[in-house]
């Protein structure tokens, strides 16, 4: 299984505001849902209702957009999975932001979406060319830890560790295991307190 994550390319949308907890990326009375299916309209559902159409989630230049552009601390607040979750049920497959909460961090990681950092100068000036020009073409290249939108090329940062998961495929540690299941089984005949037998059968 091959989930390899190099480049991201796609259209932006910018979401401008600083400390945007999770509780406004989805609402705690959507935690009650036995599935993530759906989520992605509850995504920011009380901001945009509050902004009533002028949320950049709502506007019409920015749907089919899959690259959020954010600010500092995006993500902050409750661990709740259901932020990126919902996120990515909207579309989004990457963010740029000044910095990221270490649990939603965490959580995209494992979900396949790299969030990478910029200084705060330079994530207004792609915040301001994505709203210039919505229909922009944005790639997000992990490789040579770039942003390129139209003509500019601004540096972007990930940690070194989590950069070469997303480059290897290595991040999807279920499909690791999925594709190294053989080896799985066979480590675990080898040890003293596991019955492999008894797991399958319950």
């Amino acid at each position: 299984m091959v989930s390899e994550v190099k480049t991201v390319s796609g259209r932006g949308i910018p979401l401008v505001g600083n400390d945007i907890d999770t509780d406004r990326i989805i609402p705690a009375r959507y935690l009650k849902a036995v599935t993530f299916d759906g989520l992605g309209e509850g995504a920011f559902i009380d901001d945009r209702k509050a902004l009533n159409g002028e949320h950049p989630f709502d506007q019409s230049q920015y749907q089919g957009a899959n690259i959020l552009i954010v600010n500092r601390n995006f993500g902050c607040g409750s661990s709740r999975e259901h932020a990126p979750q919902a996120i990515a049920k909207w579309g989004i497959q990457a963010l740029i932001g000044e910095s990221f909460a270490e649990i939603f961090f965490g959580n995209c990681v494992a979900m396949g979406i790299p969030c990478v950092t910029a200084d705060a100068a330079n994530v207004k000036q792609l915040q301001e060319l994505v709203a210039a020009n919505p229909q922009a073409d944005v790639i997000v290249n992990l490789e040579t830890l770039q942003v390129q939108i139209g003509d500019r090329t601004t540096p972007v940062f990930i940690g070194e560790g989590t950069r070469s998961t997303f480059i290897s495929g290595t991040w999807d540690a279920c499909g690791q295991l999925v594709a190294n299941a053989d080896q799985v089984r066979a480590t675990a005949t080898k040890l003293p307190y596991v019955s492999w037998g008894n797991l399958a059968a319950s």
